[in-house]
């Protein structure tokens, strides 16, 4: 988002705002919102993951652990199935979650610092109805400093939000209408589908250009290039729901959902360098799009702008940007601490229903992390998935190719978890 509005400007109405808003969203920022305290003992204790080590590599993208790794790939993925990228390479399940616990001096298999600074945490407190007790590690808006790059993101979240008091006054069904058609293009096409699933994950292979078509719907949802929002979700599978998660439940609801992205010093200390895309860096499209960014939000906004004014471009702009924003989020904040548990993931991803409604298939997150490499994420025939429909129907085209599902192996590897009696 950098380069849309002067910084400087930015800078000094994002500090007043906040300096005025400090006082009402610090209980929000603490988790004090929440339910009473609990002490962090009585925090739900995660399941283990069952099965063998494999001595194969893991798997993600388009490499592969080497076979005589020192730590075992995970136990719970055959090889060409699973694993993640870290530090410029691949690294096994097992490796890159021991590694912070293990040496204390914060390096994780690269030789990148993660998360080595001691943060005094502030009190835990249970989530609104749910198990998860949340920890902040700091107070988002007092008692911080403020990057230039997090005025700018807050800047631009104010200003998208506030732009979305005009809704009312300038509704039209034609302006609506943009809004859902650009709600099911952005959202579906763009974040659930190519970033998440065919960008993040490798679940399924497309032709290059509509793979770049549809990586660029995603830029339009103004999340970020896909670059930086690619290698953000790399790193939260790799560290889910532990200190080095970039948007753990466990430090706040308010965290996971949104605080993250107003603190970048935080996600530099648990992820170090962005290193874990060279498979996007080495792509001159992705690179070309990291550089020139923000023109392509503001070309959008330009074009609803001469298209419908003033209508078209609060409706296909502000509200359609905020609303895909609060959903994705969702998948990162409700979808860890609400719903149900079908699969031992041994983090706190829980299956959603009305997230999967909002997020086109989104919500069914326990499942996802589960089987991370999956393109369908309703494993049942009742789980709404939309964009898994649009993944098939591309397969019997001949569109997608090496589509990935789970196979009754690997899910009897990860046993759904038994109903307490």
């Amino acid at each position: 988002m950098d380069g849309i509005f002067d910084a400087n400007i930015l800078c000094s109405f994002a500090k007043a705002l906040a300096s005025m808003a400090a006082a009402a969203v610090h209980s929000c920022a603490t988790s004090r919102l929440f339910a009473p305290r609990l002490p962090l003992a009585q925090q739900r204790a995660q399941p283990s993951v069952s099965g063998s080590p494999l001595p194969q590599g893991a798997f993600h993208g388009r490499e592969r652990c080497s076979a005589d790794s020192a730590a075992p790939c995970s136990s719970r993925r055959p090889e060409k199935l699973r694993g993640d990228f870290l530090g410029g390479r691949p690294v096994c399940l097992a490796e890159a979650r021991q590694a912070p616990r293990q040496r204390s001096g914060g390096v994780v298999c690269s030789g990148e610092p993660v998360g080595t600074s001691a943060v005094a945490e502030l009190p835990g407190s249970r989530i609104w109805m749910s198990d998860v007790v949340a920890r902040p590690k700091r107070n988002y808006f007092l008692d911080r400093q403020w990057t230039s790059k997090d005025l700018i993101y807050a800047g631009f979240m104010l200003f998208m939000h506030g732009a979305c008091l005009l809704a009312p006054f300038t509704f039209s069904w034609d302006a609506f209408a943009v809004f859902t058609g650009l709600y099911f293009i952005t959202g579906c096409l763009g974040i659930t589908l190519s970033f998440h699933r065919n960008l993040s994950h490798k679940s399924f292979k497309l032709p290059k250009p509509l793979e770049y078509l549809f990586a660029y719907c995603g830029i339009q949802a103004v999340q970020g290039d896909p670059i930086e929002w690619v290698s953000s979700h790399r790193y939260h599978h790799i560290h889910c729901d532990t200190e080095n998660d970039p948007h753990t439940p466990k430090e706040g609801f308010w965290h996971s959902h949104m605080g993250w992205l107003l603190d970048d010093q935080a996600t530099q200390d648990r992820v170090g360098k962005r290193t874990n895309v060279s498979d996007m860096e080495n792509d001159k499209f992705y690179k070309f799009i990291q550089k020139t960014y923000p023109l392509h939000p503001l070309a959008a906004a330009v074009a609803l702008f001469a298209c419908g004014g003033l209508p078209y471009l609060v409706w296909g702009m502000a509200v359609r940007v905020v609303w895909v924003y609060h959903i994705t989020w969702f998948v990162n904040s409700a979808s860890h601490v609400w719903g149900t548990q079908s699969w031992n993931t041994g983090d706190l991803s829980r299956n959603n229903w009305w997230v999967a409604l909002l997020a086109f298939g989104e919500g069914w997150h326990n499942n996802h992390h589960a089987f991370e490499y999956s393109a369908r994420h309703g494993l049942q025939w009742w789980q709404f998935d939309p964009t898994w429909y649009i993944i098939l129907a591309m397969e019997k085209l001949g569109l997608a190719t090496k589509v990935k599902l789970p196979r009754a192996d690997h899910m009897a590897r990860l046993a759904p978890v038994q109903p307490a009696a």
